[in-house]
């Protein structure tokens, strides 16, 4: 049974790609550089682009289960594309945002939920996996204070999340794909510990063998630091979420154990996993 799996070179494709490659499954990867993709030697990789339906017949040719991450603008090629080839399943990575309070008005849930839509419309068996707060956000936030000045600055010292670690939401994946009872679910899924963002970064300072001095700057000193590594949008809702739990405890779930049998990860072997990303 081949599986496609669309952004194989991701923080979470990679893991499911070497999930279903573990399961026995055969593994056909996508990127737009293929040449340069660097994925194991057994794992078919071929050129796609989600945004180029004229690409995506021959990638999806004779599949039977597809990973996919939202892409609106080219979620309508895929769906024609994936109905052409026979395509049975597809597990589409969504987000938490889809069911959170005000999600009429966010722009990230209209994104994901207008694929997941076209998805469901289209005939095709589906599981939606809709993860909170990915702990690889930390990247965005932090590495590069971490790395050049060894510090954190941030205005909400007290803001909760609960972080899910990728190879969870990876595992979530290939279950879905290789158990029945998975199709037609829609799985949130939040980290299962709630952590305060001084606790997370006193767990990457622990992997790191160092103490981060944690830093309280003002929410507009926050904006300039975080626009050097993420779009408006992006500030904004990271900002509007840590100012909403702050001094709040973040939702956390069991979905990860329930479904997969093993417990999910906590923030602590995140932060080992990713050490070398903060030197």
């Amino acid at each position: 049974m081949v599986a496609v799996v669309f952004g194989a070179r991701g923080n979470v494709g990679r893991h499911v790609a070497a999930g279903l490659l573990a399961a026995g499954e055969e593994v056909r990867a996508t990127s737009r550089t293929p040449d340069t993709a660097g994925l194991p030697p057994r794992m078919q990789v071929v050129a796609a682009d989600l945004e180029r339906p004229e690409t995506l017949p021959a990638a999806l040719d004779g599949a039977e289960q597809v990973f996919l991450y939202a892409k609106p603008d080219g979620v309508q090629g895929f769906v024609e594309a994936a109905k052409a080839a026979g395509v049975r399943h597809v597990v589409l990575l969504s987000s938490a945002a889809i069911v959170a309070p005000g999600a009429e008005q966010n722009p990230i849930a209209r994104q994901h939920r207008a694929v997941e839509l076209a998805i469901e419309q289209s005939g095709i068996d589906w599981t939606f996996i809709r993860p909170g707060m990915f702990a690889t956000n930390t990247l965005w936030w932090w590495q590069r204070s971490i790395q050049a000045d060894g510090v954190v600055r941030n205005p909400y010292p007290d803001a909760q999340t609960a972080p899910v670690h990728e190879k969870d939401m990876a595992a979530l994946t290939v279950t879905a794909f290789i158990e029945p009872g998975h199709r037609g679910q829609a799985y949130t899924v939040y980290g299962a510990e709630s952590l305060t963002l001084r606790q997370q970064v006193e767990h990457i300072g622990d992997a790191l063998g160092r103490k981060i001095p944690f830093e309280v700057i003002s929410v507009e000193e926050a904006r300039t630091e975080m626009g050097r590594t993420l779009p408006p949008i992006g500030v904004e809702t990271f900002l509007r979420q840590w100012a909403a739990r702050d001094g709040t405890p973040a939702q956390t779930s069991t979905i990860i154990e329930e479904t997969t049998g093993r417990p999910a990860r906590t923030f602590a072997e995140w932060a080992e996993d990713h050490a070398d990303d903060f030197r």
